[in-house]
């Protein structure tokens, strides 16, 4: 990795450790784990979108395994709470690399409707297997423990959730760095050129998108566990639009965009919340305006503006 690259992770890092001894509340506490979040999440997604040039407009599907997993195992069949997160992690691994080959022989606006759909039979499976989700209304979500200790307090999880940030960070730095990253970089610009030049397009599309799904489905059982309660909403149409914007927004390939977009994006919500109904409208407002003068994203096009690159 890059020195800068270096410097950006212990930036992330300090920032991590210092947070929650200044923020002034539990609800600003709340609102940075579901940042933290949210910024895995996004990593993982940009991984796909923005090194590999390859859209998903169903992510939170795979959101939506994990949560259910971690609700439906442990309540209904008794079992372990990482155990059942695992088995969401490999269910979701098996199922993205099943249907991947196919949906990856598709491009463009094809490609975005296949993985669109996707997402919305995963939240509809959810929705109406009510017996064992409890449909639109959810269901409770047991405690997470190991050992003897159990997660309860909100700064027990912002610590471990802290970490897997960083570690994240950590690992999507490398990853872009290795044969395996400049590989997607090299499909993202022109998948004739990296056919010639050797690369296996398929597998590399293939690799990514279950890497991709995977991250969702672990961060789906967390927020589960962490919330304490699950819904279909987490699985739904919508939230795959919130975190692809956030994955735009921040910048594509761009590991330090995908913390900033997450970033914003769960905090401006609870910003806009004072206009009492215009908050959508001011949302969009703020999107739109950060499209047209930001078209890359806001840490590329600020980076580039300032010579530096990212």
């Amino acid at each position: 990795m890059q020195k800068r690259a270096y410097f950006g992770l212990y930036v992330v890092i300090a920032v991590l450790i210092v947070l929650p001894f200044v923020l002034p509340n539990s609800f600003y506490l709340d609102v940075a784990i579901r940042m933290a979040i949210n910024a895995v999440i996004v990593l993982g997604l940009n991984l796909l979108i923005g090194f590999a040039g390859q859209i998903s407009l169903g992510h939170a599907g795979f959101l939506g395994i994990g949560a259910y997993a971690s609700a439906v195992l442990p309540t209904h069949f008794g079992w372990h709470p990482l155990l059942a997160m695992i088995a969401g992690a490999v269910v979701t691994g098996v199922l993205a690399a099943l249907v991947a080959r196919p949906i990856f022989k598709l491009k463009g606006n094809y490609l975005a409707m296949a993985t669109l759909g996707l997402g919305i039979i995963l939240s509809i499976a959810v929705r109406n297997e009510a017996q064992w989700t409890g449909g639109p209304d959810g269901m409770p979500v047991p405690a997470f423990g190991l050992f003897g200790f159990e997660l309860s307090s909100d700064k027990q999880w912002y610590w471990v959730i802290a970490v897997l940030l960083s570690v994240s960070v950590w690992a999507s730095l490398n990853l872009i760095d290795s044969p395996f990253g400049r590989a997607l970089r090299a499909l993202h610009g022109s998948e004739v050129a990296s056919r010639v030049v050797g690369v296996d397009v398929v597998r590399y599309k293939v690799a990514i998108f279950v890497m991709s799904a995977v991250f969702a489905s672990l961060m789906g059982s967390i927020t589960a566990h962490y919330v304490g309660f699950v819904t279909p909403n987490l699985a739904d149409f919508f939230h795959s639009i919130e975190l692809v914007t956030m994955v735009v927004i921040g910048g594509m390939a761009s590991v330090y965009g995908s913390l900033i977009g997450a970033v914003l994006l769960t905090a401006l919500p609870q910003a806009l919340a004072t206009f009492e109904g215009w908050e959508t409208v001011a949302f969009g407002g703020i999107l739109m305006v950060c499209m047209i003068f930001l078209p890359k994203g806001l840490v590329p096009t600020l980076a580039s503006k300032l010579g530096k690159g990212e």
